[in-house]
């Protein structure tokens, strides 16, 4: 026990001697970490610059890997999804930008991460060829999609570097919706299926208001309700259309409408 106990004092010396000299050494080592860790992702960042999104993708994967605890790990995932914007696959740079939002949800580069799913929904619904059908006759789930998150970010960030063109984007889907929705509107009032083209045309005027096609919304439920043979309800229709949008190109609709219910004593 003596022998134990004697031996005590130096094994605690050493330690305490090993204590000190550890202070600059952890500092030296995360000093290297850090610097490790740029000139690794300066390298990958390099081949991004280049298109090489192989290469690219495979260095900042092991940034991601080496460096978990830096900031640069961190950068390495969104450059992950910005290649593979690069690289055309835009459904998983999609849930590679969400992944990151909901895991940072604090972090600086959260506004670009939504702005980026924003844009690459909105390059989904533009990818189009003359062999598809007409814009308002596709299927509009991604539309609708991208114009959720556009309405959500130019909300929670009126004003920044990507509100200008976030906001363009949300007027161009918004106009998609609103021209499938009234193509839709049509399609059941050629049909005589009033009530629901009815239904349609006032689920634009209440949903996508500022759309800009307001006018056209209202000539058509004027329209419709005229087909229904409810002459009150048409007639002031036309007249709010003419109210609110004297200058529209619609408005000559409007008036020949009202002209001509007026001249058959309606």
């Amino acid at each position: 026990m003596r022998i134990i106990l004697a031996a005590l004092p130096s094994v605690v010396a050493v330690g305490a001697l090993a204590a000190c000299g550890g202070s600059a050494a952890d500092s030296r080592g995360a000093l290297n970490y850090s610097e490790d860790a740029k000139r690794a992702y300066d390298k990958a960042q390099a081949a991004f610059d280049e298109h090489d999104w192989e290469k690219a993708r495979a260095l900042f994967k092991d940034i991601k890997k080496k460096y978990s605890y830096s900031r640069y790990a961190r950068l390495a995932e969104l450059r992950l999804a910005d290649t593979d914007v690069g690289s055309e696959k835009l459904a998983e740079a999609i849930q590679g930008y969400r992944s990151f939002v909901h895991d940072h949800r604090t972090d600086p580069e959260v506004p670009y991460a939504r702005f980026r799913i924003c844009k690459s929904l909105f390059d989904q619904i533009s990818d189009g060829g003359f062999l598809l059908p007409p814009l308002e006759e596709r299927d509009q789930a991604t539309s609708a999609e991208s114009y959720r998150e556009l309405s959500s970010l130019v909300k929670d960030y009126p004003s920044g570097p990507y509100t200008a063109q976030s906001r363009y984007m949300l007027s161009v889907v918004t106009g998609r919706l609103v021209r499938h929705e009234l193509y839709v509107a049509q399609y059941y009032l050629k049909r005589d299926e009033f009530d629901a083209a009815v239904s349609r045309t006032q689920h634009v005027l209440r949903t996508y208001n500022g759309s800009g096609l307001e006018p056209e919304a209202l000539v058509l439920l004027g329209e419709t309700y005229l087909k229904m043979h409810k002459v009150n309800e048409a007639r002031a229709v036309f007249k709010d259309m003419l109210a609110k949008y004297p200058a529209a190109p619609f408005s000559a609709a409007a008036k020949n409408f009202l002209l001509e219910m007026n001249s058959q004593g309606k």
